[in-house]
């Protein structure tokens, strides 16, 4: 590294300062999440702080009330107060301490439960173009290993910090009393620990962040080896080996690293407290030369040592709660990260009503490529669907037309052009209402793992619907029959995860089409509807559909000739862009690209 590179890093204390602001940050997420208990844990830490302060000072009046009463001899009743009063101190201690950890148990519980909740709801109003980037599925990684355990380590890092700084502001008031360099001694026997739990947390940190996209693969090749989705292809084509090799290897590497950290950090540790040992056996001798001199006391001698050694062992662990509360914040930071990522689209200041779609929906010299991406996906792309038209779009792989899909729902914006329902940009419009009043099916459409009944109703949850509601759009999807022959009808459980039943890949896309039919949409966008079903099934699909459909405009994006040909209208899609249109037999009179799919099917239909 060069010397102007080594000059350009931020110093730890730099980039402690930095991280400084995540602290109060944290503490307002904490004193959300768990209130009142909060208040408890710092009543009970400031208790617990002075308590072993007076438990030693209490320990040097036994032991010279002792001393005083073994040198007259027999038994006075002068010790028993004393001793009294320091059990009492030991088993407040013994109470204090089972009962912050049953605060600290419960505080855990709900800061684990409210920080999930904080990443469900923030991951959910990212854009969809979050996914489109490894960047920020390593920032979600980093924030979704964090968030569980940070705010809370933090937490703890503060009280022991507070709790340490009371008691051992206690014990160096006990000592002072001897002489003021007593204290000075005690902070420079500790101070090396700081040092090396700051260096070693923002070499920690600085290794996460490097090693985060690896740490991901490591959790895919674990999925492929231990998911149901990869079983099948593993077992075929004897992959097994080799991605337990990978993951082996990888995690091996990962590990000799870590393991390299760790030992660096406990040979600075060990040097940190030789050096400690050596100022604790300096000033203890200094207390025996004074005992011996007959300026100090056997009681005196006790509580130096208990107090020096209690405030070395404190200083350790201030030091030690410092380091801890550094590597925490500079952890947090990735939580924050994600919590402050702002959705690039947003909805306008004041939303115009979103139109009942009477005329046409239009998309107008349409241009989009996705985020990061130099391929543009959609070119000069315009369509024009008239209010109750089915329309269908064909064309080959990677046209556009699942991308014209998204545009649609809004979850991306077009670079240039624009999509207007009844002469209005959607833009201009409320997301949410937007996509409440339409239906999608998806090309990949989510296979829940809950009772057939919720599946379906997902399409409309927040319209509570009926469950004649539900099964009225599985007879239209043509999932009605499917349903009915499981063990339990609607009320199944579909998947294997949690002991349901399994459906084949057709019968799950008919349960996908109920859901989307449920929701009572005038515009419905349906892609691939058909390519899992069989021919005969396709064609009745079909024939229930036009009736479901009727008066809504619907857009079919589809492969199947069969399917496409009987729309209204059909846009034939090549290089991002509509080059035909027209009804089935006009593209097939132009002998056109639709005209030379159809021969082509023709043909093979021969075979």
């Amino acid at each position: 590294m060069t010397r102007q590179a080594m000059n350009d890093r931020p110093s730890i204390f730099a980039r402690l300062r930095q991280q400084v602001p995540y602290i109060p940050k944290t503490m307002r997420l904490v004193w959300r999440a768990s209130g009142v208990w909060m208040v408890a844990w710092l009543m009970l830490l400031l208790v617990q702080g002075a308590l072993p302060v007076a438990v030693v000072y209490m320990t040097r009046h036994v032991i010279d009330t002792l001393a005083g009463i073994a040198g007259k001899g027999g038994m006075g009743s002068s010790i028993v107060f004393p001793l009294v009063m320091l059990g009492l101190l030991l088993l407040t201690d013994q109470i204090l301490l089972s009962t912050s950890q049953w605060v600290r148990t419960i505080q855990s519980n709900r800061i684990q439960d409210y920080m999930s909740g904080l990443i469900h709801v923030q991951v959910m109003a990212v854009d969809l173009s979050f996914y489109d980037s490894s960047v920020y599925y390593d920032r979600l990684h980093r924030a979704r290993m964090d968030a569980m355990t940070r705010p809370l380590a933090l937490l703890d890092g503060m009280g022991s910090l507070c709790q340490n700084a009371i008691t051992l502001a206690g014990m160096a008031a006990l000592l002072f009393s001897y002489s003021f360099w007593i204290p000075i001694l005690l902070f420079a026997g500790t101070a090396p620990a700081l040092w090396a739990a700051v260096r070693y947390a923002g070499r920690l940190n600085k290794w996460r962040r490097r090693n985060t996209v690896e740490e991901r693969r490591c959790e895919y090749y674990d999925w492929l080896l231990t998911m149901r989705d990869a079983a099948q292809e593993l077992r075929f084509f004897d992959l097994g080996a080799h991605y337990r090799s990978a993951y082996q290897q990888l995690r091996a590497r990962l590990r000799n690293e870590k393991e390299r950290l760790e030992k660096g950090r406990l040979l600075t540790e060990f040097g940190a407290g030789t050096l400690a040992l050596l100022t604790t056996a300096l000033a203890m001798l200094w207390m025996i030369f004074r005992t011996i001199a007959g300026k100090a006391s056997v009681g005196d001698i006790v509580l130096f040592y208990q107090a020096f050694g209690q405030g070395q062992r404190l200083m350790a662990n201030l030091l030690r709660n410092t380091g801890e509360i550094y590597q925490n914040v500079l952890f947090l930071e990735n939580l924050f990260e994600l919590l402050e990522t702002k959705p690039k689209l947003c909805d306008p200041e004041n939303p115009l009503p979103v139109p009942d779609l009477n005329e046409e929906l239009r998309c107008e010299n349409i241009e989009f490529r996705y985020p990061g991406s130099e391929r543009t996906i959609l070119q000069e792309f315009n369509i024009t669907m008239k209010a109750g038209e089915i329309a269908a779009i064909i064309g080959e792989n990677g046209e556009g037309k699942s991308t014209l899909i998204k545009l649609l729902c809004r979850f991306y914006d077009p670079d240039k052009g624009r999509i207007t329902v009844d002469g209005r940009d959607i833009r201009d419009l409320s997301q949410t209402e937007w996509r409440g009043r339409i239906t999608v099916l998806f090309q990949e459409p989510v296979r829940y793992h809950v009772s057939a009944s919720e599946n379906i109703a997902h399409g409309d949850i927040t319209g509570n619907p009926t469950q004649e509601d539900i099964e009225k759009a599985a007879e239209a999807s043509g999932a009605f029959d499917v349903i009915e022959r499981l063990p339990e009808g609607f009320q199944t459980i579909l998947g294997k995860w949690f002991g349901g039943a399994e459906l084949s890949a057709g019968e799950w896309q008919r349960v996908a089409l109920a859901r989307a039919f449920l929701r009572r949409a005038r515009l419905i966008i349906l892609d691939e509807p058909t390519s899992m079903l069989d021919v005969w099934s396709e064609a009745r699909w079909f024939s229930r559909f036009r009736t479901r459909a009727a008066g809504c405009t619907v857009l079919i994006i589809s492969h199947r000739l069969t399917t496409t040909m009987q729309a209204d209208v059909i846009h034939v899609m090549q290089g991002g862009r509509i080059t035909e249109s027209g009804g089935h037999e006009e593209l097939l009179n132009r002998h056109g690209r639709y005209s030379e799919a159809w021969e082509s099917r023709k043909a093979l239909s021969g075979l």
